[in-house]
Order: C-alpha cells, then structure tokens, then sequence
C-alpha cells in the first residue's frame, strides 16, 4: 500500500541502550511499511551501549536511505527525546508522526493500520493499545496490568474518556494537533505519555485506538512503576486545578495557548 495522500509520515524510534532489540524492530517492518512512510528517525538518547553504532550497521547493510539516525550528546529523557522527534518532523513538514520504542516490544507491523486514521483525517491521536487484547498472555508483569488498570481507569473517570490504556508506548500523531497544544511544557520524563493525552483531550482532539499484541522481553525496564504512578496522580490533580480556575498549570491552559 502505498501513501498517496499529501500526508507525509515519519515514524519516530525513541530508543536508549537498544543494541540487543533495535535491528529486530527493524527486520519486523515490512517493506510495504518503508514504502509508505516518508522518514525513519532513530533518536538514541544518549545511549551507554553501541546502539547508534548498531543502527548505523543496520543501514549500511540494508542500504536503508530513509532511516536517519541521530546520537543526542546528553540524555534527554524520555519525553525530551520524543518533543525532540516531533519538532523535528515539525521543521520538516510531515503531517503524522508514529512513535514506538526501540525495544521491540511494540508491533511494527501494525504501523499503517495505526496511522492510517490520521492520514485520512479521521483522526488526530491514535494508540494501540495493550489492554483490549491479553496482556498477561503477551507477559504483561501482573503488578504492571493492575497498575495500568487502576491508572486508568482513574484517567477515564477524570478526563471523561473511555480508553482502554492511557500507557501505550506505540502511538501516532497529527502534527497539526500537536502545533495547538503547548507540548514545550510538558515532562521529559515517562509520564509525558500521559501529559500529552491530557492535553488533546482538552483541546478535544480526535482520539481512537487499535488493539496490538503485547510481547515482553528480557530487557530491563527503566521506569520506577511507583514514582511513575504518583507523577500520572499529581498531574491529573493539575489538570483538575486547571480546569475549576483554582491555580493555572500553563501546559493545561489550552485556551489560552499560543504558538
């Protein structure tokens, strides 16, 4: 299939300490999939291990010119290294922006599907996610599902939405929804993920999702599951402050945001 919109698309590979799963993420995309996006972009975060040396291999090998691969000189964060990415496909004028991890954990194969909703204009935020399939088949840590459940369920009572995860690390974006939200403002850390969906819900962005297998590995998991779960609380304690006028948090003050 090929992308004959004027929708240009780039998928985003944040990666850090990849070199064990990054040329599996990419064997796993098809050629159908290289052919309809425009850019791969690998953001290494600073990685400690011979990740961006790997991706680096990997093109040369496969002789892959739309993969573009860039070392940051510091760790940017999580979040940093993704408002990286998506300024970026900003300057360079792309219409959608898949994001996945380099960790393999997230289907490549199911890239057009997710962002395909966007290109058409159906949508502008789409997830796959997890928790409509088996998570605990795919090996989902049990205190993970419980934690992702409790989280957002919490999320959806709060924000008024009936997603089925808020915590997917396999995501697509319109770049047009993102210039009208105040990204800039957002965490560099893990629960960006969730920020960033709190802010297109209140600037009622058009959000769906699909369902994706889940597959856990033996790669080490770099998020403190506690410290994660009381930042999603804290942040939705602003947004609720935000939205009654009781104290202004400037990354929820949509209204009153300007590019």
């Amino acid at each position: 299939m090929e992308n004959k919109t004027k929708c240009k698309v780039m998928i985003l590979i944040v990666a850090y300490n990849a070199e064990k799963t990054l040329a599996r993420l990419l064997d796993r995309m098809s050629k159908e999939t290289f052919d309809y996006v425009d850019e791969i972009l690998l953001a290494d975060d600073a990685s400690q291990d011979k990740t961006f040396l790997v991706a680096q291999d990997y093109k040369n090998r496969k002789g892959f010119e739309k993969l573009t691969i860039v070392k940051h000189s510091k760790n940017k964060g999580y979040g940093g290294n993704q408002k990286w990415g998506y300024n970026y496909a900003m300057k360079k004028g792309y219409g959608a922006v898949v994001m996945i991890h380099g960790d393999a954990q997230y289907p490549p194969e199911q890239i057009i599907p997710l962002v395909e909703p966007i290109v058409k204009g159906d949508k502008d935020f789409m997830f796959g996610s997890r928790m409509a399939g088996h998570p605990l088949k795919g090996g989902m840590p049990i205190y993970k599902f419980l934690g992702n459940i409790f989280l957002t369920s919490i999320e959806n009572i709060i924000l008024r939405t009936r997603l089925s995860e808020f915590h997917s690390g396999f995501r697509a974006y319109s770049l047009d929804a993102l210039r009208e939200i105040p990204l800039e403002r957002t965490s560099d850390g893990f629960h960006f993920d969730s920020e960033i969906i709190i802010q297109l819900v209140i600037a009622r962005k058009r959000i769906g999702e699909i369902t994706i297998p889940t597959f856990y590995g033996d790669e080490k998991c770099n998020v403190k599951v506690i410290n994660y779960g009381l930042n999603i609380l804290k942040e939705l304690t602003k947004y609720i402050l935000t939205k009654h006028h009781i104290h202004s948090y400037p990354k929820y003050d949509i209204e009153n945001f300007k590019n």
